[in-house]
């Protein structure tokens, strides 16, 4: 029972002129995401999402069956080769990389081959895939390179791993806030995917990671994809100790915000079963890595300035996740939104990690077994019952007043949103800051003078028992964003309705206040509140 050792592979690396033909070659190729999903077909395409290699094994073998590996579909052989771990002949790869060809992906660190023959064998030693997102400033296709896989290694990876964009890279993408900014931290780059996102919307971008490798890997993928290596201003070292006495206007992070045993003997326990990895494991007990960091990165925040990571939080005992999460948002001084995504509870928690590393039940029992019941020991001397995971978005306010002198609201949301979510989040994320700031400077008075319309993706449901006249509930809903709806009394959904920039909103709630000949300040003082929910959300926007 031992844990993996460290990588000895030396990160890949070429000049920018081999690397502007290799991009070359891998845009000729149309070796894309849905170029793979294309020649691969839906159903293997989905599978190997899931890392799961066999139908697409099967439709690459289909697709070169009788052919001479020099005529090869070039989709076929990159996609058995770095997708699928599997072996491909020398001229099968010269002909779908012409001007790179097997030599120079051998010098760039991609692959080894056998012999100079055409029939020799090629086989990768870094994972190489097209990536394709859609973020707030639009939709991105790219290369990115980073350590083998579980898939294409066939066994435990490497302590000192480099993850290249799982589902976490990419949720993070999505939901970042991308207003043109001078300055933007990536703090833990790994491959450099949020740096790479960055350089859209960004004078200048910093990205930091404690490992040497993953700051190559981050160097290739740059000038991979921007044509320079040199894009990204990349630097050694832990957390925010590359960056201090520095400011920036975004901070972005997929930490290694994962909950490992590291004390004790539940620590000793995981560390000999499976190890410890770099691309995840901060080196902290519980939760303390994420909360250090959202209490800290205010440093490094300019007024106005805003951070996005992502993060897990222990439920413990005794404590709704609220209170504890919300204690890390008062000791920062920041505005603060958390949004939880998802939870687990302990033992789901232990086998999606132990997992992720590549042990498994039948593979190494014994492994498997030690480091299940260490996590779970670690989580029971903390009293844990659950883990969260989800999206936190903080920002350093401008101003601490209003323009009164009245001290300015601060930003403190933390809510538990599970379902769906239009992507990308990031437009809706950054009108709903705009709007809290909109409202923070606006009494009742003011906001009932306002003048609002109703977002364009706004609906309205209608709840009737069979027979009756008026609605039991309604509902207005909210189509892009989280999704939220809010049930609406009549009153409030007839404002609403009644939102289009013409009359204000205390206009509005005084016709109807007539209509259902209610008390008009009674009226106005239901319907306000709401009416300051629904803006902050985006379900309404002013004229």
């Amino acid at each position: 029972m031992t844990a993996s050792a460290p990588s000895s592979l030396p990160a890949p690396a070429a000049p920018a002129a081999e690397l502007a033909a290799l991009r070359g070659d891998l845009d000729a190729a149309s070796w894309t995401v849905d170029g793979v999903a294309g020649l691969v077909g839906g159903l293997a395409a989905a599978a190997l999402h899931r890392e799961q290699a066999v139908p697409a094994l099967r439709a690459v073998e289909d697709a070169v069956r009788g052919r001479s590996p020099a005529s090869w579909d070039p989709r076929a052989t990159l996609t058995r080769l770095f997708l699928l771990g599997g072996q491909v002949p020398r001229a099968a790869l010269d002909a779908a990389l012409p001007a790179t060809g097997t030599t120079g992906a051998v010098r760039a660190g991609l692959v080894v081959a056998a012999g100079e023959g055409p029939d020799d064998a090629v086989r990768a030693v870094v994972d190489l895939r097209p990536y394709a997102a859609q973020d707030a400033t639009g939709d991105v296709s790219w290369w990115l390179a980073s350590d083998l896989g579980e898939l294409a290694r066939g066994g435990a990876i490497a302590n000192d791993h480099v993850l290249g964009a799982g589902g976490a890279s990419l949720t993070l993408a999505q939901v970042t806030v991308r207003d043109r900014v001078a300055r933007v931290l990536d703090l833990g780059t790994g491959s450099g995917i949020q740096a790479l996102h960055a350089t859209r919307h960004a004078g200048a971008v910093v990205a930091t990671d404690v490992s040497p490798r993953a700051l190559e890997f981050a160097r290739f993928n740059a000038g991979l994809n921007l044509g320079h290596d040199d894009a990204l201003d990349l630097r050694l070292g832990s957390m925010l100790e590359p960056v201090a006495g520095e400011t920036f206007d975004l901070v972005v992070s997929n930490p290694p915000f994962v909950i490992t045993p590291h004390t004790g003997e539940a620590g000793r326990a995981v560390q000999e079963a499976i190890g410890g990895y770099e691309y995840r494991d901060g080196g902290r007990s519980g939760d303390d890595l994420v909360r250090d960091l959202v209490t800290s990165v205010g440093d490094v925040l300019a007024p106005g300035g805003t951070a996005q990571l992502l993060g897990n939080w222990e439920h413990r005992r005794g404590q709704r996740w609220t209170e504890r999460v919300g204690e890390w948002l008062d000791a920062s001084g920041l505005d603060g939104w958390v949004i939880q995504r998802e939870v687990l509870d302990p033992a789901e928690y232990a086998e999606t990690w132990i997992r992720d590393g590549g042990t498994t039940p039948d593979r190494d029992p014994q492994a498997w077994a030690a480091a299940y019941g260490a996590w779970l020991d670690d989580f029971a001397s903390r009293d844990v019952e659950a883990i969260g995971f989800g999206i936190v978005t903080l920002r350093k306010p401008v101003d601490a007043a209003r323009p009164d002198g009245s001290p300015r609201e601060r930003l403190r949301r933390l809510e538990e949103h599970t379902g769906a979510v239009r992507q990308p989040l990031g437009p809706h994320l950054a009108a709903s800051l705009a709007a809290h700031d909109w409202l923070a400077v606006r009494d009742d008075d003011a906001l009932a003078a306002a003048h609002l319309t109703v977002a364009p993706d706004v609906t309205e449901e209608r709840y009737l028992t069979p027979g009756a006249g008026d609605p039991n509930v309604v509902v207005v809903r909210q189509g892009d964003g989280l999704g939220r709806g809010v049930h609406a009394s009549t009153a409030l959904a007839a404002l609403v309705g009644a939102c289009d920039g013409e009359l204000s909103v205390g206009q509005i709630s005084g016709a109807i206040a007539t209509l259902f000949d209610v008390d008009a300040q009674a009226l106005a003082a239901e319907l306000l509140p709401a009416v300051r929910g629904l803006v902050r959300d985006g379900f309404l926007r002013p004229a």
